[in-house]
């Protein structure tokens, strides 16, 4: 019995900018189970990452409806969308996002004393541990390689124990031997976690290693299949 935790219905994005309003998102309809790990593929400018933005409440929807955890992401407001990412969500993106001035125990430690975790160094220390990188807490982020820059973001993302983990192109800035090494991180870690996981990436390896692929194409669902037999 399928158990969604995140829901679209006919959700739609439009932006405004100088050339007018323009269409990102088509009336996106589709769910993610409890415990899947789905990839969001397809060409440049498709609308990978704006669907990513929707789910995690970083864009809100001009159309429909999007739901996380039964809750209406589209009726919330932008204090209400922080607070329920801050409990719920973790998000690692392409770019690293760390806090230049803070070292990486610091990183990963913030977010969790602005949701009230009494023991946030304790919890950040342990997952700076889980990704490797215990002998680098007292590092700052210009003092860190990009792959332990990443690996920092990665325990940042982990640390509050997020029902759903969302990833943007998490190794688009590394070279192949870090990118893997991240990859690993994020499908072990999620997985350990039981956080549902949703990565855009345009690697065909990178998606086969999730349970099911959704390919986009002009901001509409082109394909969802099982990723083995997308890779096909």
């Amino acid at each position: 019995m399928s158990d969604p935790v995140l829901s679209l219905t006919d959700a739609r994005l439009s932006l405004s900018g100088n050339a007018g309003r323009v269409d990102i998102l088509h009336g996106i309809t589709l769910s993610v189970n409890r415990g899947e790990a789905v990839a969001l593929t397809g060409p440049s400018g498709s609308g990978k990452s704006s669907l990513l933005m929707l789910m995690g409440g970083l864009e809100r929807a001009t159309g429909g409806s999007v739901k996380a955890l039964g809750h209406d992401l589209t009726a919330m407001n932008e204090d209400q969308l922080a607070r329920f990412r801050r409990q719920h969500m973790g998000v690692v993106f392409q770019s690293f996002h760390l806090i230049p001035t803070m070292t990486a125990l610091e990183n990963v430690a913030t977010p969790l004393e602005l949701a009230g975790h009494p023991d946030a160094f304790d919890r950040a220390e342990a997952e700076l541990g889980a990704v490797g990188l215990a002998h680098r807490a007292g590092h700052y982020p210009t003092q860190m390689s990009g792959g332990e820059q990443q690996r920092v973001a990665l325990a940042r993302a982990l640390a509050p124990n997020p029902e759903i983990l969302l990833a943007d192109e998490p190794t688009g800035n590394l070279d192949g031997v870090n990118g893997a090494a991240i990859m690993d991180m994020l499908m072990n870690l999620s997985a350990q976690h039981g956080a549902t996981l949703v990565l855009v990436t345009h690697a065909p390896d990178l998606a086969q290693r999730c349970d099911r692929e959704i390919r986009l194409r002009d901001g509409r669902l082109d394909m969802t299949a099982p990723a083995q037999e997308a890779a096909e």
